[in-house]
């Protein structure tokens, strides 16, 4: 019994993991709303693995290093590929056999930037000290989550989601800031913190602000909370 409590977590990991599997193949396949549906089921197995190991107060080495690997795949590798394929479809609508080798096609490569990078930032925060309660760069689950909604927002309502500059510049500047030292606060309400804090008000301002968002705009809001996620942390950073 003890065994099986231990790897409970672990086994929501796994999930996570086969979420993010199941991402690449939908990619390959064109069918981007699955891949991209599977990376926000992806990232509902990674809030529970932790809640679970807190809970039942089980945590190791093992699970940290499982977690790490599971969110490269959902998390760095299946979005990366969402978006070459969407910018690959959109660079070349006239190609319908895509399972062919072309060659090296630009500028969707830019959306390798987003497994490389996170490879960097997963293996990093293993090892940083600093990002116990905060985060320094976008963490990486902000990241896929931001290139998964991307499928599933209407081009005619928001056409430059399907302009090849826009998306060249979201492929590079976003991996960056994975990597990039910017502390970013954490979404975690403390006990010990007072909640008319500066702190506290940033992140209920997001929350609500994220709520009136996704009820207008649907999708196309989670790109925007993203920035305004960034938005506040500098502001808070600044004051």
């Amino acid at each position: 019994m003890n065994a099986i409590k231990r790897n409970i977590p672990n086994i929501i990991t796994l999930a996570n993991l086969t979420c993010g599997l199941f991402a690449i193949i939908f990619a390959f396949q064109g069918d981007l709303k699955v891949a991209s549906f599977c990376v926000f089921l992806g990232a509902f197995f990674d809030f529970f693995d932790g809640l679970a190991a807190r809970l039942l107060k089980v945590s190791g080495e093992l699970g940290k290093q499982l977690d790490s690997m599971a969110d490269m795949v959902t998390f760095g590798v299946a979005p990366g590929f969402i978006l070459y394929h969407w910018i690959f479809d959109l660079n070349h609508p006239y190609l319908l056999e895509k399972s062919q080798l072309y060659g090296f096609f630009f500028p969707e490569l830019f959306a390798l930037l987003i497994p490389i990078l996170s490879a960097y930032r997963l293996a990093n925060f293993n090892i940083d000290t600093r990002q116990t309660t905060s985060f320094i760069g976008l963490p990486t689950p902000a990241l896929a989550i931001f290139i998964a909604c991307i499928p599933f927002i209407s081009i005619d309502q928001f056409p430059i989601f399907s302009n090849l500059t826009f998306l060249s510049i979201i492929a590079i500047i976003m991996p960056l800031l994975l990597v990039a030292e910017i502390p970013l606060f954490s979404l975690k309400f403390s006990a010990s913190e007072n909640l008319t804090s500066r702190l506290n008000i940033f992140r209920i301002t997001l929350i609500l602000a994220a709520v009136i968002l996704l009820f207008v705009f649907q999708f196309a809001a989670i790109p925007f909370i993203v920035i305004l996620y960034l938005i506040l942390s500098l502001l808070n950073n600044i004051l």
